[in-house]
């Protein structure tokens, strides 16, 4: 035993001899940087000797040795030093950014997809010089630059960059920093496959529940898809046969709200839309939920129709029925059916919630996170929704930095149902990151919640986000110095 402990001893030593050969030649390297060079000073590591007693590895060794001693930097002298940022092809165009320090950690945030980078890099003259770590302060800077969807989507990447940044000083989980956790795992939900004919429908639903492990999926339930269908729909004028939902001119069907396209969806029609919905419940059985989405652009009255048309078939939620600015009519559309209601993915701010919450005008709120105003005023809003008996969803369709921004966010708040994950399907997907802590994104189904990684969890895996850079813009993390400057007074009010 005796000569068991030397030999221990003995190689700890050697060891520890090595460590701080490799520390101290960091240290005198001409090429470190001074920020850097003050930090290792700063955060040299000794006593380990004392735990190769207790027969440590030299990992469980650092551990323990460390596990007060801030690694990641000295949070109160962390200053932003710059913004930078990538465009990739998910979700067609979607932009991630990075925020670097003077202490060479840096902070990641995602613009929400479809969204310019410009909105974030805007906001770089008014955030150089702060501590990330003053999250709040931070955001009330800013927050004024944001407006609703995508024009939110510069704030929302800031603000989930500064709680990576800020996780990483501190060296916890964002989730901490959010006041702790209510869960382990965040349940998800995914597209339901469609197919090439029912056969082949039924089996790529059974390898999404049963392969995948999905216990939550969401479906289109849309009059595109029984646009050519005769006799199902009235007043199709306007939306000829290149029509889109989201896309086209400012008179285009895409952009007229739904109470002034004069669609109508017929008893053929609603009869069309059920057999649908029919179909999948029947492929999918009725243990697991199924959401429904993307109507259309059909006024309120044709929404309850289709509302009770579908109702015996115990939908999770009818979603954005109509634009989310008309608190009444999504009162009226939730106060005549009896299956649940949501909207809020284009919304900004909790104080643009209050209406549709106190007037419980939909039974589930459903934030997208990077238009929402990111994790904390996203975690504000589910409290507040809570008060009020509201459970929340959310929306997300991005890469896996907002995922796991969400992630983070959904782990901390009690009345959560489930997160949307938009990119199953997507096979280079989880691999764009890495998890620091070694664990998986997604197991099952489910999203694992790190007890310990922090920040965000993440670090990008550059050689894959490289090979899907929009054509458009293919810079990775370049200098943004032509907005560093500050031209204008910002103060809102005299």
């Amino acid at each position: 035993m005796k000569n068991t402990l030397k030999s221990i001893i003995s190689d700890q030593k050697e060891k520890e001899r090595q460590y701080a050969i490799q520390r101290q030649a960091e240290i005198d390297h001409i090429d470190t940087k001074a920020n850097r060079r003050d930090f290792l000073k700063k955060t040299a590591l000794g006593g380990m000797s004392l735990t190769a007693l207790m027969g440590l590895s030299f990992e469980d060794s650092m551990a323990q040795t460390t596990s007060k001693v801030q690694k990641a930097s000295a949070p109160s002298d962390l200053k932003i030093t710059d913004l930078r940022y990538c465009v990739t092809t998910v979700l067609g165009r979607t932009a991630i950014i990075r925020i670097d320090t003077n202490q060479g950690i840096y902070g990641l945030g995602e613009v929400r997809d479809g969204a310019d980078p410009r909105y974030a890099l805007m906001l770089k003259s008014r955030i150089l010089g702060e501590n990330p770590c003053n999250v709040e302060k931070i955001f009330k800077i800013i927050k004024q630059f944001g407006g609703q969807a995508r024009q939110a989507g510069g704030v929302c990447a800031v603000e989930m960059a500064l709680w990576d940044l800020c996780g990483k000083a501190y060296n916890v989980p964002a989730w901490q920093l959010l006041g702790g956790r209510y869960r382990d795992s965040v349940r998800l939900y995914a597209d339901t496959p469609t197919g090439e004919n029912p056969e082949d429908q039924k089996e790529k639903i059974k390898y999404r529940t049963e392969v995948q492990g999905y216990s939550w999926l969401k479906m289109d339930v849309s009059i595109n898809q029984v646009k050519n269908i005769p006799g199902t729909l009235n007043n199709t004028s306007i939306m000829n046969q290149n029509s889109s939902q989201w896309q086209g001119g400012y008179m285009s069907y895409a952009n007229t709200k739904h109470a002034f396209t004069g669609v109508q969806i017929t008893e053929k029609g609603l009869d069309e839309l059920a057999k649908i919905v029919h179909n999948v419940r029947e492929m999918v059985g009725y243990e697991i939920p199924i959401s429904t989405d993307h109507y259309g652009h059909i006024d309120v009255n044709n929404c309850i129709k289709l509302g009770k048309a579908l109702e015996k078939y115990n939908l999770a939620w009818l979603e954005d029925m109509v634009p989310w600015q008309w608190t009444e009519q999504h009162k009226t559309i939730t106060d005549a059916l009896e299956t649940p209601t949501t909207t809020g993915e284009d919304i900004y701010l909790l104080e643009n919630f209050k209406d549709l919450i106190h007037n419980h005008a939909v039974d589930i709120v459903h934030p997208d996170l990077a238009s929402s105003g990111g994790l904390l005023e996203t975690k504000r809003l589910g409290d507040y929704a809570e008060e009020f008996g509201i459970a929340m969803a959310m929306h997300q369709a991005g890469t896996p930095v907002s995922f796991m921004a969400n992630v983070h966010c959904a782990a901390a708040t009690q009345n959560f149902l489930s997160l949307e994950h938009h990119s199953v399907d997507l096979p280079w997907w989880e691999d764009m990151v890495r998890t620091t802590d070694g664990g998986k994104m997604i197991v099952k189904g489910y999203a694992p919640v790190s007890l310990t990684a922090p920040g965000l969890g993440i670090e990008l895996n550059d050689e894959v986000i490289k090979q899907h850079l929009h054509k458009s813009d293919t810079t990775y993390f370049a200098p943004t110095t032509d907005w560093d400057e500050k031209r204008s007074h910002d103060r809102t009010w005299s």
